[in-house]
Order: C-alpha cells, then structure tokens, then sequence
C-alpha cells in the first residue's frame, strides 16, 4: 500500500520550510562577505542585519494593521527575544568571518540537542536513554567538526556553540509568548530589541578597541544594498517560518533545517572557496543523524500520547 499524499496546507508548508532554509544561508554568506571583502565588523553587520529588518518590515506591518499592529500583549518579552537573538547573530557572524560557512553550521546544529537537555531539566520533558545517547553521539559529531578548527581559530570554534545555546533559549522564550502576538508585531519587536542591545554592545566594544567591535558605515552603495538585503531576508523569511510551522507540525518541517548546511555548503564553495573535508563531512553526518533520531523519537512519543 502507498503512504497517503499529505494534505494540502501541509505540503504548503513543506514547500515554505524548504525554500526558507535554501536562502537564509544567504544572510550569513552576506555577513561573511561584508566582514571579509569590506571589512566591516560582524557586530556592525548584526546592528544593521536588524536595524534593517526594522526599516523594511514596519511599513509593511502598518499598512497591513495600522498603529494597533506595535501594540503587544508582552512588550518585554519580546524585546528580550530580539535581544536572545541579537547576541546569537553576533557570535554566529563573529564566527563566519574566520570559519568556513558550512563548518559553522556544522556545529551549531547541536541547538537541537540543547534544547532537548534544556527541555528535560528545566520542564521536566520525558527524555529516554536513546535521546540522551543521540545527544551525546550529536555533541561527538561536533567533536569532529569542531577539532581541526579549534586547532586553527582557537576559541572562535566554539561561538557556533555559544550561539545553538543563546537560540536555544530564545526557542525556550518562544514557547512562554505562545501566541499572545502576531508573528508581525513579535518579529517588529524582536527586531527593534535587536537593534538597541547592538547598539549599546556596538559602542562598548568599539570603546574598548576590539576590532570585530569597531564602528563603520557602508563603504559603497552595493555594500548598502547587501545589508539592507539582509534585513529584508532575516525579516520576511523567518515570517515565511513562522508561516510554515502554522501549516505542518514541528516533526513534519523539522528536519528541513538541515537544507541549510547544504546551501552553506554551496554558497561557501561558490563565493569563498571552502568544502568540508571528509572528516567534517562525517561529523555533519553524524549530527544530521542524531538529529533526525531525536525528531523521529519525538514524534512516536507525541503518537503515543495521541492514542
């Protein structure tokens, strides 16, 4: 007998998820080429990523809603989100200027295994030996990915770590907002967090004198361009996420956050050159797997309890 074809606002969803995380690497290959080719530093990009995710989607947001669309039920919340998201953006793009696209990603997909960690300690989430071991497995593969880059970019190997547990959180924060807000007014208000907590970790660590701190304006008109690309990228396709998981469920669309090391893998090699060796494409495999087999797990727990 063949499988039933799912039905259609699923697929939809599918499809959403799928072409989203085909092109959100693009953001973070963006990042890379401003701190690379124009030396602009990575706290730079992530103040404009989201100061510009503000500029191209509020007008937007007001003419779909009007004033009542920035009135929010959890201001504070929200605030704190684009805050949660901000400093994971940084330690993301800090670590794209000196490592490999798809290496970053690499590592940073362990956010799923954190999560899950986070789940079972703090909300008493039901996790079984085989989900502990996928973990454990998960954080081995990062071992391998992780190895011969910290031998290279020292500590800087770690921030894809650093930033899977700040989005984690974030995640966690997702969860207590709920759907008190519209997913416009919740990404406005991200956004506008975003803006002024890197607007104050912008000009402490430019007064300190650290040179991924340091203050800059575009330096050409297509440098312009390309940030105001990536505020419209970060804003319109995390709504086009936030879209796709109203249509399928979290274990449907799930695994379709692992087409982002592929396309990294393919804008890495394109713009800059870099491909995995074969031990960190073993170290990919190894976390995808894990991955999946948590995802897998999780879903025949949420079948059981449907029963």
């Amino acid at each position: 007998m063949t499988a039933p074809n799912p039905p259609q606002p699923v697929l939809r969803g599918m499809m959403l998820m799928a072409a989203a995380m085909m092109v959100l690497p693009g953001m973070d290959a963006i990042a890379k080429y401003m701190a690379t080719v124009e030396a602009m530093s990575p706290a730079q990009v992530t103040f404009y990523r989201f100061f510009f995710q503000v500029a191209v989607t509020l007008p937007v947001l007001l003419v779909l809603r009007g004033r009542k669309a920035l009135t929010a039920r959890k201001p504070g919340l929200n605030m704190l989100r684009g805050i949660l998201h901000a400093a994971a953006s940084l330690t993301f793009f800090v670590a794209v200027k000196y490592m490999p696209l798809a290496d970053v990603f690499a590592i940073y997909f362990v956010e799923p295994f954190i999560l899950t960690a986070l789940s079972a300690l703090f909300l008493q989430d039901r996790v079984g030996w085989r989900r502990w071991l996928a973990i454990l497995i998960g954080f081995g593969g990062a071992m391998i990915v992780i190895q011969p880059s910290f031998e290279v970019f020292g500590l800087t190997a770690l921030l894809p770590v650093l930033c899977a547990f700040l989005f984690a959180v974030y995640m966690f924060l997702n969860r207590a907002l709920g759907d008190a807000d519209s997913p416009m007014t919740m990404q406005i208000l991200s956004g506008l967090g975003g803006t002024v907590f890197m607007g104050i970790v912008l000009a402490a660590g430019n007064s300190a004198g650290h040179v991924d701190f340091a203050l800059s304006l575009p330096a050409n008109a297509k440098g312009l361009a390309l940030l105001v690309l990536l505020g419209a990228i970060s804003g319109y396709l995390h709504l086009l996420v936030v879209k796709a998981f109203r249509m399928a469920p979290l274990s449907v669309l799930a695994p379709f956050q692992y087409f982002e090391i592929i396309a990294a893998t393919i804008l890495g090699y394109m713009l800059f050159g870099e491909f995995p060796t074969l031990s960190k494409w073993t170290g990919i495999a190894i976390i995808v797997g894990s991955g999946l087999f948590i995802l897998w797990r999780e879903q025949r727990k949420t079948q059981k309890e449907t029963v």
